[in-house]
C-alpha cells in the first residue's frame, strides 16, 4: 500500500529510530500478539528531540486543515507532546494556539481542579502518542463536554492500523464512536514504505508485511 510520504513523515520515522522510540524485533504486546515493531514515545526525552517531534506533529495538523481553537492532552504522557506541538505551531506556522492538560488527580489546594493551562473552550484537538483501546480519548471527550468545549479532532504520532476485538482498528473505533477524525503523523503503512526505501532495513520487511496481512486494516 503506497502512502503519500510527506517530508515530516520521513523525519518522524528517522527521529523515532534515532531515539529508540521505534524498534524492530519481536515484542509481546498487552494483547498477547507478537509484534515485529515497538513504539515508545516516552523515549523522546531530550530538548532537541522534542523540538523536532513538535514540528512533525504541527505539520501533520496543519496538513489536516482542522478548524481548531486549542490543544488538549490527556494525562501525563501527552504533556510534552501538546507543549511541543503548540510551540512548533507558533514558530513554524505563526499559529499561537493555547493548550491544556489534565492532572492524574485533582488538585485540592490553591485554585484546585484537574486541568492545567488554558480554559477549555471552542474546538479542541486532543493530542496523544498512540490509540490503543481509546480509553484516554473517551475520557478526554467527557472532559471537553463537561467544559462546554467540542472535540475537533485527535492528533497522534502513530496509527498501528491493526484490528482490535472487531474488524475495526482502535483508530477507526474512536472515529466511529466519537464522530471526530483521527490524524496520525505516521502509520504502519508509512513504516513499511520507509523500510522499502532503505535497503539496510529490508530484514524487517517480511515480518512487518506478515503482521499487516494478519492483523492490519487499510
Amino acid at each position: 500500500m503506497k502512502t503519500d510520504q510527506k517530508p515530516y513523515r520521513q523525519q518522524f520515522i528517522e527521529l523515532a529510530l534515532e531515539c529508540d522510540v521505534l524498534q524492530f524485533g519481536e515484542f509481546e504486546l498487552k494483547s498477547g500478539r507478537i509484534s515485529p515493531y515497538f513504539f515508545n514515545a516516552g523515549r523522546f526525552s531530550t530538548g532537541s528531540a522534542l523540538a523536532r517531534l513538535g514540528r512533525c506533529y504541527a505539520a501533520a495538523l496543519m496538513e489536516a486543515s482542522v478548524s481548531a481553537d486549542m490543544l488538549f492532552a490527556p494525562g501525563c504522557t501527552g504533556i510534552p507532546l501538546v507543549a511541543t506541538t503548540a510551540i512548533a505551531l507558533a514558530d513554524e506556522f505563526g499559529v499561537d494556539m493555547p493548550f491544556a492538560f489534565n492532572r492524574k488527580e485533582a488538585k485540592t489546594h490553591g485554585e484546585g481542579g484537574s486541568l492545567v493551562g488554558s480554559s477549555l473552550k471552542g474546538n479542541v484537538v486532543i493530542v496523544d502518542d498512540v490509540i490503543t483501546a481509546g480509553t484516554a480519548i473517551k475520557e478526554s471527550m467527557a472532559i471537553l463536554d463537561a467544559a462546554g468545549a467540542t472535540g475537533a479532532a485527535v492528533l497522534i504520532g502513530l496509527d498501528r492500523c491493526e484490528r482490535g476485538d472487531s474488524s475495526l482498528s482502535a483508530v477507526q473505533q474512536v472515529e466511529q464512536h466519537s464522530g471526530i477524525s483521527v490524524t496520525s503523523v505516521i502509520s504502519l503503512h508509512d513504516i513499511i514504505e520507509w523500510v522499502d526505501g532503505n535497503p539496510e532495513m529490508m530484514a524487517c520487511r517480511d515480518a512487518l508485511e506478515r503482521y499487516r496481512e494478519r492483523y492490519g486494516v487499510m
